[in-house]
């Protein structure tokens, strides 16, 4: 019998993901449920051309995506769901009966899960650390909640604020604070997103993406300062089961 032809293959998209909890994440899932053919395995490439080739490669059923390719894999797809297309970005590609590749966001399932517990009334207002794909994700549950946010980035526009403008009446009025930034992942753990960490409050709420570390420098400043915080584990582990619910259905 030709075991290779049973071999139902899923992985990771990205950039230097060695690193990545999605791979351990979903072995440890098959051996759990003894799928004993599925195997998931890092794609890890260095320009997103290099895409349409991996799937002439492998016969593959389905793949996560992460930094940096989120939004560039768009294109590459033949279409997308009505969630991952309102928030553009994808990270969760399913493989149809059809032979063509959707594209899905799970990010926002597993980051309202991980937030809705923690909101107290007063957090009314975001702050979004970063631009990337995953702060779309973030940004589409914001606007479910009703949260007001903020983009802040290093680069000047209309639509968002620098971090030299995050005065104390901007930090003081947005007690939702959250890192969507690859600042402080491990190994750069001392790095941190450059805010005035002097005007937290035990009324803010920082949420960081990371996961590894699992309380990054940004986080431990939270702490001392009394705020609630949350890492991304949680978001983590919600949208890998989304992704499963996708790729199993």
């Amino acid at each position: 019998m030709d075991t290779k032809k049973e071999l139902k293959l899923f992985g990771l998209l990205g950039r230097n993901i060695s690193y990545s909890f999605s791979k351990g994440y979903f072995e440890k899932k098959f051996e759990t449920l003894k799928l004993e053919n599925y195997d998931y395995i890092n794609f890890d490439i260095s320009s997103i051309e290099e895409f349409s080739s991996l799937w002439k490669k492998h016969t593959i059923s389905g793949m996560n995506v992460t930094i940096p390719y989120k939004e560039e894999v768009i294109s590459k797809l033949d279409s997308l769901d009505a969630t991952a297309a309102a928030i553009g970005a994808v990270n969760t590609i399913k493989l149809l009966s059809d032979g063509t590749l959707r594209g899905y966001n799970t990010d926002c399932v597993g980051f309202r899960d991980s937030l809705e517990p923690l909101l107290d009334s007063h957090h009314q207002k975001a702050l979004l650390l970063g631009t990337g794909g995953a702060s779309k994700a973030v940004a589409y549950v914001l606007e479910q909640l009703g949260i007001e946010y903020q983009y802040v980035s290093r680069k000047k526009s209309k639509s968002q604020l620098t971090y030299n403008e995050l005065t104390e009446s901007v930090m003081v009025d947005h007690a939702v604070i959250i890192n969507c930034s690859p600042l402080g992942t491990f190994p750069k753990i001392e790095e941190k997103p450059d805010i005035p960490f002097e005007f937290l409050t035990a009324n803010h709420l920082l949420f960081d993406l990371i996961y590894n570390p699992s309380k990054t420098t940004f986080l431990k400043i939270g702490e001392e300062k009394g705020c609630k915080i949350q890492n991304g584990y949680d978001m983590l582990v919600g949208q890998a089961e989304a992704s499963w619910d996708l790729w199993s259905s």
